[in-house]
């Protein structure tokens, strides 16, 4: 059996499919091109699995997902595929609760040449990350659990939940990447962000905040009600590094945030607990292009970079770190010289050709 660390792949629906075979031939480049390597176990799951077999991932696929040291999920879900009770197609979620991936992070970064939003140049300098605890919080109410408290036709009640255990983890997380970000050069700036003046789920969250800064004297910190935080956002992303909040505060920021640096298309991002994590991009599946060499790869490939650095830090092994480094730097590269032009933003580029430009970069 190979030493070198397993990745669970599934490609899922649509897009799903071409954008992870693109970012696992771009980190199997930049492996090869560090003297390291991963193995690939492909596992079947997602919207296009169901309406074949009537299960939503294939016999013992969970568990094989997590007996690898992580998993690259390309995207899943279709439009006319449902469980019985109309909801989406989702494994992943389920995924994602049972293997306590409690921390997801969105990495939030502007390239020269790419779209910006914003007229003020400093906008260009955008680069920080948005970590969104991914396991409770109000999408407790989504996952395996009792998802509501129903009076039909008359109201429902989804419940918000914040506990001390995954909170500290959280937090703690957010101060060691806080602190990894300066050792790189960046602000190494910490804000928590919530609704501590209105919910006592908040003021309980802001609380292990407060009391896990104390064991990191070294991270400067701040804090920011979520309503205020969506208008720095657009009115000075700039002054941000890393924001730390729940679960549902996190699914809509990290989508502002995206919408700042040219959309979801570069929207990396990875799902991380104490034993394993998971990385995908963070957009959906877009079944209507599938196939059609449209799809921008890049967000995929951005979260296999993601990827390769958690396997540095987990595996310890310094070699995946610097293929990760060689995957960032061809993307920045690329977009300044011009030569990343996705059909996203209305460039002339189709999936194929700006792998093939990540790939002439990295190698």
């Amino acid at each position: 059996m190979s030493s070198d660390p397993r990745i669970s792949l599934i490609k899922g629906d649509g897009i799903g499919v071409d954008v992870s075979e693109a970012a696992i031939v771009v980190a199997k480049a930049a492996c090869a091109k560090c003297n390291c390597d991963f193995a690939i176990q492909t596992i079947n799951a997602g919207a296009e699995y169901y309406r074949a077999t009537g299960q939503d991932i294939e016999p013992d696929g969970e568990e094989k997902a997590g007996e690898a040291q992580a998993i690259f999920l390309g995207a899943i879900g279709l439009p006319s595929v449902r469980y019985p009770d109309g909801t989406e197609i989702s494994p992943h979620l389920r995924l994602r609760d049972r293997y306590g991936l409690y921390a997801g992070v969105r990495p939030v970064k502007a390239y020269p040449n790419a779209p910006q939003r914003l007229a003020d140049p400093r906008a260009a300098g955008i680069d920080m990350v948005i970590l969104r605890e991914s396991t409770e919080g109000l999408f407790y109410s989504a996952a395996v659990h009792d998802r509501s408290d129903v009076v039909p036709d008359t109201s429902v009640i989804d419940k918000m939940l914040v506990t001390r255990d995954i909170s500290e983890k959280l937090h703690r997380f957010a101060f060691r990447l806080a602190q990894k970000r300066k050792s790189r050069g960046k602000a190494g700036r910490l804000t928590c962000v919530d609704k501590a003046n209105v919910f006592k789920s908040m003021a309980f969250f802001r609380k292990i905040f407060d009391e896990t800064a104390a064991d990191f004297p070294d991270v400067p910190t701040s804090y920011n009600y979520v309503d205020a935080m969506a208008l720095d956002l657009v009115r000075q992303p700039w002054a941000f590094d890393v924001m730390v909040m729940e679960n549902i505060f996190g699914d809509i920021l990290s989508d502002l945030a995206g919408g700042l640096v040219g959309g979801m298309g570069m929207a990396a991002c990875a799902e991380i607990g104490d034993t394993i994590g998971l990385f995908q991009p963070a957009h959906g599946s877009a079944p209507d292009i599938m196939g059609q060499d449209k799809a921008n790869p890049l967000a995929a490939i951005l979260s296999a970079s993601l990827m390769l650095d958690y396997l540095a830090d987990t595996c310890d092994l310094p070699a995946f770190a610097d293929a990760a480094g060689l995957i960032d730097t061809a993307v920045e590269a690329g977009f300044a010289d011009n030569a990343l032009r996705p059909m996203e933003f209305g460039g002339d580029m189709g999936t194929k050709a700006v792998t093939s430009e990540v790939l002439s970069r990295v190698w």
